[in-house]
């Protein structure tokens, strides 16, 4: 029987590995694309990072307008916030008739 020549024990687990990457680089033409990989977290870019942030700060905008809109007849918020606001004040200053006062 031939002896086998010993392997040598340099890959994973002690395996040798079918082939050995060159130390080389590829060749890039000088005339083909440039290409660039744009820097990115967990797969989000900052184009996409920038465009979810105005999205988000549209949709809490509108959602905190609704919500300012929607609680102004509460008289707490009325008196604090909805008059004075410069412009719509007068809109939200109630004056009860002297007849329907009960005080």
């Amino acid at each position: 029987m031939s002896q086998l020549p010993q392997a040598k024990v340099s890959g994973h687990h002690g395996i040798q590995p079918w082939s050995v990457r060159s130390n080389y680089r590829t060749y890039k033409s000088p005339y083909g694309p440039k290409y660039k990989i744009e820097p990115q977290f967990h797969g989000i870019t900052l184009s996409r990072a920038t465009r979810m942030g105005y999205i988000a700060g549209a949709m809490g905008a509108s959602a905190g307008i609704f919500a300012l809109f929607f609680f102004a007849e509460v008289p707490r918020v009325r008196m604090d916030i909805m008059e004075k606001v410069p412009i719509l004040g007068d809109y939200f200053k109630v004056e009860i008739a002297p007849e329907d006062n009960p005080f």
